[in-house]
């Protein structure tokens, strides 16, 4: 059979064998949009051929009757035996009553989740690397801020010490900072603390200072702790908290028991040395701890609006218990109206960032040693009252209610309620008492403030 001519023209109404040929020929009369030249193989495959020249594969049939319309490329780019091939696995497809836009989808869900699922696996991956690799002075400061709110400024500040570089120079005189005990342990990755590393830390730390070691391992075992309890720590931690061991805890020993304290003879020479401190807010504080049997700390924490003058009590900030209040005696009220109001706090700096005075230690070291009292701590004042209470027969409820201490009983647990006029005639014995044993006299009708005092 002779083959058509290229001018030949051709029967688009008709199936065709199809041939490079017979599509190279195939055009669109000038009136008419597009002809569609039909496959007599493949059922359903045809070229599109537009009036502006343009050659498309198309692939047709129904599926449940419904038109289902694909196309497969332009020609001569996607070949006959290409659109034959496709049109061959459509028509399978569809004949079976599958329709291939459902396995397009399907497939383009398994795809985008298989990236999806990369992109978490890689994430995470590197989320990993990054907990892997964090270290423990990177978390040590993440959990301080995080708890500052709670603390108490010296519990704090205990927690800064305990890590310090050291190496800064000291305030006063020369030399510098000592590295706290906690320092070498801030450059380990949080993964790498183990309980041998914190073993070995603790038997080290024993040798030289171990009551400041004994504190930095407690704050270590709460942290620890802490640290267990976030979901982006929980991972890198054991089950059990990795400072709590045998060893590490007898590498420490026990802290022995303090007993600081003034006795009664004492008191003339504690008084007068601590009367003479130049700065009279220091002066004025070591006197309120010893008359009030309040914790350092909450001394200094002391606001104006904590002292209240019409109704003679001070609102103290109380770590056990969250506040309590306790009588403004005399004596007190005398050395707190002397004092400058430069902020909101009652014991104020003005050289201070936090406005307020720090713990201080070394302004009373110098007035116990002046008045032969070496050793005598700023907490020992507060055990010094409790001490001293016993020569008058208070009773130890009314005592441990003045200082803070959870009750001890179920009576007073439950059923011994002391308004705070009860406390003040307790509390104004044993401040009249202490002055008294110290030979320190005062004014009482004197406006607070003006004290006249003789010791």
């Amino acid at each position: 059979m002779a083959r058509p001519s290229k001018s030949a023209s051709i029967d688009y109404t008709a199936a065709h064998e199809l041939t490079h040929g017979l599509l190279e020929r195939a055009t669109c009369p000038a009136d008419t949009a597009f002809v569609l030249v039909r496959d007599a193989d493949k059922k359903g495959l045809r070229l599109r051929v537009t009036k502006a020249g343009g050659k498309h594969w198309q692939f047709e049939t129904r599926i449940k009757g419904k038109l289902f319309t694909r196309g497969l490329g332009e020609w001569p780019a996607v070949s006959i035996d290409s659109a034959k091939n496709e049109a061959h696995r459509l028509r399978g497809l569809t004949e079976s009553g599958t329709d291939p836009r459902d396995i397009e989808r399907q497939q383009e869900a398994d795809k985008a989740k298989a990236i999806a699922d990369k992109t978490a696996a890689d994430a995470a991956q590197v989320q990993q690397d990054a907990a892997q690799a964090l270290t423990v002075g990177e978390v040590w400061q993440t959990y301080i801020d995080e708890r500052r709110p709670h603390w108490g400024e010296l519990h704090y500040r205990d927690h800064i010490r305990k890590a310090q570089a050291g190496g800064e120079p000291f305030k006063r005189g020369t030399g510098t900072t000592e590295a706290g005990p906690l320092h070498p342990l801030m450059a380990l990755p949080l993964c790498e603390l183990t309980a041998p590393v914190i073993e070995a830390w603790a038997a080290k730390e024993a040798q030289t200072r171990p009551t400041s070691a004994r504190l930095a391992w407690r704050c270590l075992k709460v942290f620890l702790g802490w640290c267990a309890e976030q979901p982006k720590y929980a991972d890198l931690m054991p089950a059990k908290n990795q400072a709590k061991t045998k060893k590490a805890r007898e590498s420490l020993g026990k802290a022995g028991a303090k007993s600081d304290s003034l006795q009664r003879e004492q008191l003339p020479v504690w008084f007068a040395a601590v009367r003479d401190i130049q700065n009279p807010v220091i002066s004025a504080y070591m006197q309120t701890l010893l008359l009030t049997g309040a914790r350092p700390g909450e001394v200094i924490a002391m606001r104006w609006e904590d002292v209240n003058t019409q109704w003679r009590g001070i609102n103290i900030k109380d770590k056990v218990e969250g506040e309590r209040v306790v009588p403004l005696t005399a004596y007190v009220q005398h050395l707190l109206a002397g004092l400058p109001k430069r902020n909101e706090w009652v014991f104020s700096s003005a050289s201070s960032k936090a406005g307020h005075i720090t713990e201080p230690n070394h302004p009373h070291s110098i007035a116990c040693k002046v008045a032969g009292l070496d050793g005598l701590t700023l907490h020992g004042l507060r055990r010094s009252f409790k001490s001293l209470t016993e020569w008058l027969e208070i009773p130890a409820g009314v005592v441990a209610q003045l200082m803070g201490h959870k009750p001890s009983a179920t009576a007073e647990k439950h059923y011994t309620v002391r308004p705070l006029d009860l406390l003040r005639v307790h509390h104004e014995k044993i401040e009249a008492w202490i002055l008294e044993q110290a030979g320190v006299q005062f004014d009482r009708s004197a406006e607070p403030g003006k004290l006249r005092v003789a010791a």
